[in-house]
């Protein structure tokens, strides 16, 4: 039977069904962590997300015999075009049974959506921006993944190459060993960072106080931090306030590092929550009726893995050893909070400087992840 691709309207109902079925496809899968299903729809709704003022988005639904197969979501984010003079689009939200005839017929969709409004290349997989999941994985398939990275079949990679796509740049991920104590190096080095640059660490007893005194300069500072890494979008002022709100309000505080000048300047940060892998695969995409009782316990403290979110450095200080300054201040907290191991996030295959920061831990380097590029 032939593969039939719609276009859906992003009503609540389409989205529903769309996010559904992408945690539907790896129902029995031991390493797949499936999204919240609010969360996903808010993200792909123009109603909710704000990276709708700058990118246009059509997602499509592929069917056979009136069952769904597939989906993708083509975007074209005009704020990344403006700034490199790229005529650009992005897929995202890739899902599909194995057949070759339906990841043909998805991306002929994608592919004409894009053309017909002007577009020479796409890329991805890829979201609104960097806080959206990113990264094909085509390496690690045997690991579970993390609730801010994308699990897909090995056969999505073969198929991007037999539909003519290369590979654009990779990146890979770390899972390290939590040490019993600092490294002696990182002490050292923080000591001489700390009265050089007349830096310190502050910590928070209040998530209110972080949102209200942190939460704006905090993301300024990432779009600072990393407008120069691949594909980065400048988060807009209503996106930051949106992430603000989404994200501020559930982090632990004992996970999370802040460093600023004499003058209270922000200068690094460092994020970083429990592990909420296992709560969501618990939770199964839903927060009712029992979702919400499994991640609170997770962010209460029941995992012995710490996610690595982010680390954003003022470029006047990278590579300048703050990173030591961030992580002697996290180190003694996830000693006292139990964990075992660390899962870093994303890290550019090419950005020494960033991978650098972990060669005083015992890791090893369990995932890798592809962005995507085919000429229009």
């Amino acid at each position: 039977m032939s593969v039939t691709v719609k276009a859906i309207k992003p009503t609540w109902a389409n989205l529903r069904k769309y996010v559904k079925f992408g945690i539907k496809l790896y129902k029995g899968n031991d390493f797949y962590v499936p999204p919240l299903v609010v969360d996903e729809i808010a993200t792909l709704s123009p109603k909710k997300n704000p990276a709708f003022e700058h990118c246009e988005a059509q997602s499509f639904l592929a069917y056979r015999r009136g069952k769904i197969v597939g989906r993708i979501t083509a975007i074209i984010n005009h704020l990344v075009n403006e700034k490199t003079g790229k005529k650009e689009m992005r897929f995202g939200w890739l899902d599909y049974h194995y057949g070759e005839d339906i990841a043909d017929a998805l991306f002929k969709a994608v592919e004409d959506w894009g053309r017909e409004r002007g577009c020479t290349t796409i890329v991805g997989p890829m979201g609104f921006s960097d806080m959206d999941h990113e990264g094909m994985l085509v390496e690690g398939f045997d690991e579970m993944g993390t609730m801010a990275t994308i699990y897909n079949y090995p056969y999505y990679r073969d198929d991007m190459f037999r539909m003519g796509y290369v590979k654009d740049v990779d990146w890979v991920e770390y899972r390290m060993k939590v040490p019993d104590a600092i490294p002696e190096k990182y002490l050292r080095i923080a000591d001489i960072v700390r009265r050089k640059y007349k830096l310190r660490n502050i910590k928070f007893t209040s998530r209110k106080k972080i949102k209200e005194q942190y939460g704006q300069p905090l993301f300024e500072l990432i779009n600072e931090a990393y407008k120069d890494l691949y594909g980065y979008s400048q988060l807009s002022p209503k996106q930051i306030e949106y992430y603000i709100n989404e994200y501020l309000g559930i982090i632990r505080l004992e996970d999370v590092s802040v460093v600023v000048d004499e003058n209270d300047a922000l200068v690094a940060v460092g994020i970083s929550m429990p592990s909420l892998s296992k709560a969501l695969r618990r939770a199964r995409g839903r927060f009712l009726p029992l979702g919400w009782y499994h991640l609170l316990r997770a962010i209460r403290g029941h995992s012995d893995v710490v996610d690595l979110l982010l680390v954003a450095v003022k470029p006047e200080y990278q590579n300048k050893g703050v990173n030591a300054l961030l992580f002697t201040d996290l180190i003694p907290g996830y000693i006292a909070n139990g964990y075992k191991y660390a899962e870093s996030n994303l890290e550019l295959e090419g950005n020494e400087s960033v991978q650098k920061q972990w060669e005083y831990f015992e890791r090893r380097q369990h995932r890798r992840r592809r962005a995507w590029r085919k000429e229009l």
